[in-house]
């Protein structure tokens, strides 16, 4: 099916169900964390989200574990033409809220199955100073290190939440306009919410941005943390030393563009 994602292979079983295959080694873990853990979350949030139906052994020349889900109707946020960013904005701040209140015990931690999702932003460190001395004066550089180092002095001092990992728009579904499931749950972890908040600067404007803000119940430094997230992954794909395409390389430079103008 188009649009598949970096991460899986997605396929059509019938009607109503989709298969995601691992696309390389890095991603197998994933799936177990989407068949453990999407069937505890799923019924404590307030908008869809996938059900694994069966969980797929290697065989057949494909050498990882995969996943049958059920399909969730919706046009990608990613694939849709006009959205109403503000009421989008509020009810993605509601569904987040929702995931933070789901208790977290037991729950998987950030590690290297799901990225450091969830986890500390020093583990990118090397990697970000790489990308902003490779981009050289393209970018503000002296702004960025500043905007990263202020992110690397705060952690997360409240109880570990629920974070999704991956909050994109190809990730998040509307149905009639109004956001109605979130997807793609393979970097799920309980740990420090920041690495959620970058959509504030991928995607949110001006007013949209600050009603994103208000609306979303988190502490003051996982604000900055956020934006240190949304500066890494738009360094390194604007840098070129990340998987991407003409159009997510666009939407880095914007991104980059957004996080150094807000740091001012």
């Amino acid at each position: 099916m188009p649009r598949s994602g970096w991460d899986n292979r997605t396929f059509f079983v019938g009607t109503d169900k989709v298969a995601r295959l691992p696309s390389a080694s890095a991603y197998e873990a994933q799936v177990n964390r989407g068949q453990r853990w999407l069937p505890y979350l799923r019924p404590r949030l307030p908008l869809d989200v996938p059900l694994p139906l069966a969980l797929g052994q290697p065989g057949e020349g494909y050498p990882w574990k995969w996943s049958i889900y059920g399909w969730i109707d919706g046009d990608t946020a990613a694939t849709t033409a006009a959205i109403d960013a503000t009421r989008f904005a509020q009810d993605l701040a509601a569904f987040m809220n929702a995931m933070h209140a789901v208790p977290g015990d037991g729950g998987p931690e950030p590690g290297q199955e799901n990225f450091y999702r969830g986890g500390d932003l020093a583990v990118y460190d090397a990697q970000l100073r790489r990308a902003v001395g490779a981009l050289g004066d393209q970018i503000d550089g002296p702004a960025a290190i500043a905007t990263w180092e202020a992110a690397l002095s705060s952690r997360w001092s409240g109880r570990p939440v629920w974070v999704h990992g991956d909050v994109a728009l190809g990730n998040l579904l509307l149905r009639n306009g109004r956001l109605a499931a979130v997807i793609d749950f393979g970097q799920v972890c309980v740990g420090d919410p920041a690495c959620d908040l970058a959509i504030a600067w991928t995607f949110f404007r001006g007013r949209d941005r600050e009603t994103f803000r208000q609306r979303l119940t988190v502490a003051q430094e996982a604000w900055q943390r956020g934006r240190a997230w949304a500066l890494w992954k738009a360094a390194i794909v604007a840098a070129g030393t990340s998987q991407t395409n003409a159009v997510e390389a666009q939407a880095a430079w914007a991104t980059l563009s957004e996080v150094l103008d807000s740091a001012h």
